[in-house]
């Protein structure tokens, strides 16, 4: 009696570490959402059957429509699902902070790729395809579905134990740390790095990319990007760990 009551309280206790699901998205509204630094939705996303989508002008840089929720959230699982057009680019944002000064999510929240891997014309390396972190993880060999056809991205956030990892159509791919030696080095190459050369650029330059709260927050909002191309979410939901 005594085993089984132990194994009771061990059992109970493993499973309230983890939170049921709660969608982010009701598939009706966009309830808990709104643009990236201010107080309304933005108008250049709408809602079919289900799906979150947003129309753009499939450019690469026509963008700035891009929205994160009202919650924040520190240790948590991501599932969502999203669909690309061809040629198509996008971003799935975690620990986003918004910072009157800083203009958009990307440069306090750290980025998992959304793209059309075989088409997009820019910058296509392991580290910009999809599901890379973007800049500053890349790919291995990945069971990607191309454009027009949807993917499925788990995103798991682990600070407790400094751990995040990607699990892409129901394949693991990798893992990475959240803070300390290793995250530093992975920013320090890539674009977010604190670099003072960057300080003297100015806003505008093309090349800017100076962002100093880059990964900077444990806890923050998720963030979906307006890359300038149309781009589609579905069955979007949160555990917290």
């Amino acid at each position: 009696m005594k085993k089984l009551l132990f194994l009771i309280i061990i059992s109970s206790s493993a499973f309230s570490q983890t939170s049921e699901w709660e969608y982010l998205f009701d598939g009706k509204s966009f309830n808990g959402w709104h643009q990236y630094n201010k107080n309304v939705m933005s108008d250049a996303w709408y809602i079919e059957n289900g799906e979150m989508v947003l129309k753009s002008n499939n450019d690469n840089v026509s963008w700035g429509n891009d929205i994160v929720t009202d919650k924040t959230f520190t240790n948590f699982e991501l599932s969502i699902e999203w669909k690309i057009p061809k040629g198509g680019n996008s971003g799935i944002f975690f620990k986003v902070n918004e910072i009157p000064e800083v203009n958009a999510p990307w440069k306090t929240g750290p980025e998992i790729q959304v793209l059309d891997n075989e088409n997009f014309v820019g910058p296509n390396t392991l580290y910009h395809q999809a599901p890379a972190l973007y800049d500053m993880k890349p790919l291995g060999d990945i069971k990607y579905n191309p454009y027009g056809e949807w993917n499925h991205l788990l995103l798991k956030v682990d600070h407790n134990n400094n751990l995040g990892s990607v699990t892409f159509n129901g394949e693991f791919v990798y893992s990475f740390p959240l803070y300390g030696p290793e995250w530093d080095d992975m920013v320090s190459r890539s674009k977010f790095s604190d670099d003072k050369y960057y300080e003297n650029l100015v806003p505008d330059h093309p090349y800017f990319t100076y962002a100093p709260f880059f990964g900077k927050f444990k806890t923050g909002k998720i963030g979906l990007q307006d890359h300038g191309y149309d781009v589609r979410y579905r069955n979007i939901k949160i555990r917290q760990l």
